[in-house]
């Protein structure tokens, strides 16, 4: 199916999942939220590809996020980490040198695409929205109101490829959630992973972003000079308003991005600086349960700011908020789980028809579970909404260190057929709010993973080094009361 392109294709299998294997056994279940409820995974739980990828293209951090208001081509939407655009001197979209599989500099670019509901199973066409290594000129702040008033808008700003992507602009790891349409707000806010560069240091800082159709964004940028920010639109135009040139004076640099403030005016960034690629902090998800917004994170524990990065040790952090518009919206960091092994990716948002939290992190099977420790996706649900109760949850063994837990989804797609499978990058499909849906093709699951493999074999056949065409994949799990 790798060698297939076109959604049409896919759009078939998802209806009738080919791949999904004959129920043969019982299913394989684990106990969770206190004993409550089971997560149950057997030889039949659908499983396919959602994306088979160009030789030039990859997507990580695939959120499907399901809006409030049907649109065309319909009611879902998809938003993703991909490769930076690159344009040769015609304009013609090129690759770039091969990027290995292994390489932590993925990303630079945010992707993103709608689909229809029988579509779910299958990634839309879609555009570039932000990336990194550009320049912008006469950026204008704008405003906008919401739908059925009359809107005003600035002209938007043009953008320029740079020769040297300028560190601070960033567009990795995206994290999508609604506004507070409870209060009229009909945008969507987009928040991202940016680099924030200190002479030879770096530091991870969250950067953000606003769509009324995820089409046409606007970024938060400082504006003239000031640490005051506003709304800039990000895109591309010919440097003409209405027959006239501008005569407003051009810049090389753009307008520095805004980082996103705590309460108490301090930039949200990463806990750790790093030289080169060995970052880490903030990849996590948003969720709002009771009009309050949940920004839910890993950071380095600063204890372990100067092992090296393959030792630095986890912390899970929670960050809420009431209005993600305001300059200063965020609280100050209260910490969920105190240690998580080295590089756990976590994912958190509000279980799908339940007042409990579900936890996605990345794990190794136990050493004597079928096929060995190898890696897969983990999965547990809270007793109840407060945050003490991930504390009590039974994430890993002992050592806690080789990141092995019994609580595995036993997924079954990928790999490169010698028992090497990649779990990297994986999100779930959200309803607006960030928290955990299903497609109308499965009700009674409990939810909808993706995430990216980077040793199955890429989409042209070929099995090299290269990130550009690997596939991503999708699975579904089920839950219950015990």
């Amino acid at each position: 199916m790798l060698r297939l392109a076109g959604s049409a294709v896919l759009a078939v299998a998802w209806i009738a999942p080919a791949w999904a294997e004959p129920e043969t056994t019982s299913p394989s279940c684990y106990p969770t939220a206190g004993g409550a409820l089971e997560i149950c995974r057997s030889g039949g739980e659908p499983e396919g590809v959602l994306y088979a990828p160009p030789t030039c293209r990859f997507a990580s951090g695939v959120q499907i996020v399901r809006l409030q208001a049907r649109g065309a081509p319909g009611p879902l939407q998809a938003v993703f980490e991909a490769e930076p655009p690159r344009k040769d001197k015609r304009g013609k979209e090129t690759c770039e040198p091969d990027l290995r599989a292994t390489d932590p500099a993925i990303g630079a670019s945010v992707r993103s695409g709608r689909l229809t509901e029988q579509l779910a199973g299958a990634m839309p066409p879609s555009a570039y929205r932000f990336w990194s290594g550009t320049t912008q000129t006469e950026a204008r702040p704008t405003r906008r109101h919401r739908r059925g008033h009359r809107r005003r808008e600035a002209e938007p700003a043009e953008i320029k490829p740079a020769a040297v992507a300028r560190e601070g602009v960033g567009a990795r790891d995206p994290m999508t959630v609604a506004g507070r349409d409870w209060a009229g707000d009909d945008y969507h806010y987009v928040f991202m992973i940016a680099t924030e560069a200190n002479e030879e240091r770096r530091r991870h800082v969250l950067i953000q972003a606003r769509t009324l159709d995820f089409e046409a964004f606007d970024v938060r940028q400082r504006s003239g000079g000031t640490e005051a920010a506003e709304w800039f639109p990000f895109g591309e135009r010919k440097a003409e308003t209405r027959g006239r040139r501008s005569r407003r004076s051009r810049s090389a640099e753009p307008p520095p991005l805004a980082p996103v403030l705590d309460e108490a005016g301090k930039p949200i960034v990463g806990n750790c600086t790093g030289e080169g690629f060995d970052v880490q902090g903030l990849v996590g998800s948003f969720s709002v349960v009771g009009q309050v917004y949940h920004y839910f994170y890993t950071d380095v524990l600063p204890s372990d700011c100067s092992e090296p990065p393959a030792k630095r040790r986890l912390g899970l952090y929670l960050r809420t908020s009431r209005d993600v518009t305001a300059e200063k919206a965020w609280s100050a960091p209260q910490t969920v789980i105190d240690v998580l092994p080295p590089d756990t990716l976590v994912r958190v948002g509000k279980a799908k028809g339940m007042e409990r939290w579900a936890m996605a992190y990345s794990c190794f099977r136990p050493a004597d579970a079928p096929g060995g420790p190898v890696a897969d996706i983990c999965l547990h649900y809270t007793a109840d909404l407060s945050t003490a109760s991930f504390k009590t949850l039974p994430l890993f063994a002992e050592p806690m260190g080789a990141a092995r837990s019994p609580s595995y989804l036993a997924l079954r797609s990928g790999g490169d057929g010698g028992g090497r499978y990649s779990r990297d990058g994986f999100f779930w499909m959200t309803d607006r709010y960030g928290n955990v849906d299903t497609p109308a093709a499965y009700p009674t699951k409990g939810g909808f993973l993706t995430w990216l493999d980077r040793f199955a074999p890429r989409s042209d056949g070929s099995v090299g080094s290269s990130l550009y065409g690997r596939p991503v994949y999708w699975s579904t799990w089920t839950v219950r009361r015990r």
